[in-house]
């Protein structure tokens, strides 16, 4: 299993199944793989820690971000927006600049994805 914790701000999308996919640096653990169970945290190492759901991993691939756009794979996305609004926020210029200050730019990590379906235990 890889556990994956989410700012208050991406949580109700998360557990509520709007938001299916999270982009990560890339970093010393693993990211989740295909077919890896993955369990979705708010507030993990703190008291107010709630597991949102548990989900297989349908998806992980290359992700650049960059002041230009958005590369998945070695495919450059045409529609940052969409692509944007897909990840939590309001549109590709609202996440540009908040991976700007949270990571720099250009951030080169991982998109991990997964399926709606919430894990039969969690159900």
């Amino acid at each position: 299993m890889v556990a994956y914790n989410f700012q208050a701000r991406f949580a109700s999308d998360v557990e509520a199944g709007r938001k299916l996919r999270t982009i990560r640096a890339v970093g010393k653990r693993r990211h989740a793989q295909f077919g890896d169970t993955l369990q979705l945290y708010t507030g993990m190492r703190t008291r107010g820690c709630r597991l949102l759901r548990t989900a297989k991993c349908t998806g992980s691939m290359f992700c650049l971000i960059s002041e230009e756009g958005v590369t998945l794979g070695d495919q450059p996305q045409t529609s940052l927006d969409e692509f944007a609004r897909a990840d939590g926020f309001q549109d590709f210029e609202n996440m540009k600049q908040w991976f700007r200050d949270t990571h720099g730019l250009p951030f080169i990590g991982r998109m991990i994805e997964w399926d709606r379906v919430m894990e039969e235990h969690e159900r």
